[in-house]
């Protein structure tokens, strides 16, 4: 492909259903669809996460997955957010920041992260145009990633930065208010909305015929992402003719697959005996 053609290759949703080859698959991922885009933030999140009062809007707590910060309410903390939020504006483009200063802040939570993030902060923002105009922000740590020791330190100084670069690099199109910042203590952050009509694709109720659909589509997004990010010609190169690089990746992906069911199980077990209590987290 040309390096243009490259850039503006995307997976148009309307295209990708109707070539779903089995019918029950194609419906379902239409309901879904349908769901996901009528979910707005003033219809959806906004009645879920925050409550208003005749003075103030706040975000609803529901502990342990989202409380606020026993701080919050100091001055020298606030002021700190604040620092914290205007760095963050200035990342973003002239245009977004326009956008930014429609709205004002009304209130901060801390979001227990998921397992992909266990032991770093994530935080929500409340902001608000007018009453009934609401915007959801998410402030997520980044540290170092764990390439560093294998390929060198990062070239930007914020964590935070280089995970933004990465999505807008690699994503065909990324999240309006991505964006990044540095906290009094030092700690970095990258910020986006907190959703943005994301879906769940159920995988678990797919057969052979769809799950080979599925990871075509899988396929086409990495390899768009590595051939946006990348050198093309070198990682094809790299990646030759034959299929020794097909057959280490399916023996890690069987590997990972059987780890991750005997960390489940242990995670039952314990789950029990009593010895972990559990949260479940509402749809």
């Amino acid at each position: 492909m040309r390096a243009l053609e490259v850039w503006y290759a995307s997976l148009d949703m309307e295209t990708a259903i109707p070539q779903i080859k089995n019918l029950e698959t194609r419906k379902r991922f239409r309901k879904r669809l349908a769901k996901a885009r009528s979910q707005s933030v003033v219809e959806h999140d906004f009645p879920k996460l925050a409550e208003t009062t005749s003075e103030s809007v706040t975000i609803k707590e529901n502990p342990p997955l989202i409380y606020h910060w026993q701080d919050l309410g100091k001055e020298e903390y606030i002021a700190n957010i604040r620092k914290a939020f205007a760095r963050y504006r200035d990342t973003l483009p002239l245009e977004r920041r326009v956008l930014l200063d429609r709205f004002e802040i009304k209130d901060m939570a801390i979001k227990v992260v998921g397992v992909g993030s266990v032991g770093t902060f994530c935080g929500i923002l409340l902001l608000m145009a007018a009453e009934d105009d609401p915007l959801f922000l998410q402030i997520k740590e980044a540290n170092a990633s764990v390439l560093e020791a294998y390929a060198g330190k990062s070239a930007y100084p914020n964590h935070g930065e280089r995970v933004v670069r990465g999505c807008l690099l690699m994503q065909s199109a990324s999240d309006l208010f991505l964006g990044w910042s540095e906290g009094n203590l030092g700690r970095q952050f990258y910020v986006r909305q907190l959703r943005d009509m994301k879906t769940k694709i159920m995988v678990e109720l797919f057969g052979l015929t769809d799950m080979l659909q599925y990871a075509e589509t899988c396929g086409f997004t990495l390899a768009r992402a590595h051939a946006r990010s990348g050198e093309s010609a070198l990682i094809s190169g790299y990646l030759g003719q034959g299929d020794t690089f097909d057959k280490a990746i399916a023996e890690f992906s069987a590997a990972y697959a059987d780890q991750s069911e005997r960390d489940h199980a242990v995670l039952m077990r314990a789950i029990r005996k009593g010895d972990l209590d559990v949260v479940m987290e509402p749809e």
